[in-house]
């Protein structure tokens, strides 16, 4: 008996080349990426992510000081809801106001950011070493974190308006770079050195992208770097901090406590972390646990994956708003959108440098995660006026009216559908008349003959 290879009937299998699937799935990504709504999904999904893991690291966090402060463990969190629930609204109101519209709140939105640092200078309130706080009524703001979207918003209108004379250096620094040293000043006078690097460093980001030449970059940098070491050296906290930041278990008992437990946090997460609520130094050992140091928490509960998710969703952030900048023909959006790019992740490096001990304690918070109103609520009307210019895009504006437009229709054919199952069945015309007919011939074979034809006004 003679057997038949299957493969001389149905011919050789053919075999995928090695490597097929990634170049397949690197296809399926750049399709996607390619797609107008991309940026504002890449932008909505980042940070609907980013401000989920932020409230439940801070109920973790801040569980145990919650309890041992407020004799409840959920106290902390509770206020970051409120405050989650005010910026949401703000951020959605901010995602539809209309470009020019932004642009008139530039000047008033500064005016008011340096109104409020004044006051801080005069009348603030100290915490945790620094004068950086407002006490309006049973509330406490830190002014320097509102400052950082109004100096955004002031930089990039007043460079909009300069857009054909930024060639000229007197057009390009005056009078952005004397406002923003104002208000770098301000801050200092509190003694917020961190938030002061972040206010600089979005000065410098400004300046690169309006295209500042770049020994004003060495010159900046330079003057910055020595104004820097002059602050620390003048504050025994700061230098103490700066000396002992490279090697936190030189003095461990000391400036080295929070940075090394921090460190210790870290270490202890592993890949895939000890499980959420399951972190040993928030048990009093890390101080700011829930503000300043939330990723080291992160790390130890989440470990190396959610370390880097959360890194991986501020660069996606950054990612998608650098595409609406570049494809923009508004210089206002171009400039506006990248400053704000500048301060969050700058201020998300900043943070996570000074927890893995590569710069030193300065007080800076986690954008989006970290505790405090005064920090969410800036950060998430940024996010909303970046999400809003992501929608204004030319062929994103046009998939959502045609997909607006879809629905409606859909719609309408659905209504319609319903009423058309619902109405009566309509009688052909022909049909009524035959039932007519019928009943009257029926009518009349049945009566009886001799009652006769019926008066016009009835029987008597």
């Amino acid at each position: 008996m003679t057997t038949v290879d299957p493969e001389d009937v149905v011919g050789p299998k053919v075999r995928a080349p090695l490597g097929s699937g990634v170049v397949a799935g690197w296809r399926s990504l750049r399709e996607a990426l390619d797609k107008p709504l991309a940026s504002y999904y890449l932008l909505v999904g980042a940070s609907a992510l980013l401000l989920t893991i932020g409230l439940i690291m801070v109920l973790s966090a801040s569980s145990v000081r919650s309890y041992l402060t407020y004799d409840d463990s959920y106290a902390v969190v509770k206020r970051q809801l409120v405050w989650v629930a005010v910026g949401l609204p703000c951020a959605w109101v901010a995602s539809r106001i209309p470009v020019k519209h932004v642009r008139r709140l530039a000047y008033p939105s500064f005016l008011f950011a340096l109104v409020l640092l004044a006051l801080v200078a005069r009348f603030g309130v100290v915490i945790n070493g620094n004068k950086n706080w407002l006490a309006i009524g049973p509330f406490t703001m830190q002014p320097a974190e509102v400052a950082k979207l109004a100096i955004v918003l002031w930089a990039a209108n007043i460079y909009a308006h300069k857009e054909r004379r930024l060639r000229e250096l007197h057009h390009l620094l005056v009078p952005v770079v004397p406002g923003l040293f104002a208000v770098i000043t301000l801050v200092l006078v509190g003694r917020d050195l961190g938030t002061a690097m972040v206010l600089a460093a979005i000065l410098l980001g400004m300046l690169w992208v309006v295209g500042a030449p770049l020994r004003l970059f060495g010159l900046s940098l330079s003057v910055l770097g020595v104004a820097a070491v002059a602050l620390a050296a003048t504050d025994p906290e700061r230098l103490e901090r700066i000396t002992h930041f490279t090697d936190p278990f030189k003095d461990y008992t000391d400036a080295g406590w929070q940075p090394a437990h921090g460190l210790y946090a870290l270490s202890s997460g592993g890949w895939f972390g000890q499980g959420i609520g399951a972190s040993t130094q928030k048990w009093g050992d890390l101080p700011e646990a829930h503000t300043d140091f939330i990723f080291a928490v992160l790390g130890e509960e989440l470990g190396l994956v959610g370390t880097l998710l959360v890194i991986g969703l501020f660069f996606t952030i950054a990612y998608a708003a650098i595409r609406v900048a570049h494809s923009t023909q508004d210089p206002f959006v171009r400039y506006a959108t990248f400053g704000i790019v500048v301060w969050l992740l700058g201020q998300m490096m900043i943070n996570v440098g000074m927890v893995l001990a590569v710069l030193p304690v300065i007080g800076i918070p986690l954008p989006i995660v970290s505790y405090g109103g005064s920090a969410l609520l800036p950060s998430l009307v940024a996010l909303g006026l970046v999400i809003g210019f992501a929608r204004r895009e030319p062929e994103a504006a046009a998939a959502l009216a045609a997909r607006r437009r879809n629905r409606s229709a859909g719609l309408s054919a659905a209504t319609a559908t319903t009423a058309t199952t619902s109405a009566p069945t309509p009688v052909p015309a022909s049909a009524a008349t035959s039932a007519t007919t019928s009943a009257t011939t029926s009518a009349t074979t049945s009566a009886p003959a001799s009652a006769g034809p019926v008066p016009p006004d009835g029987p008597r």
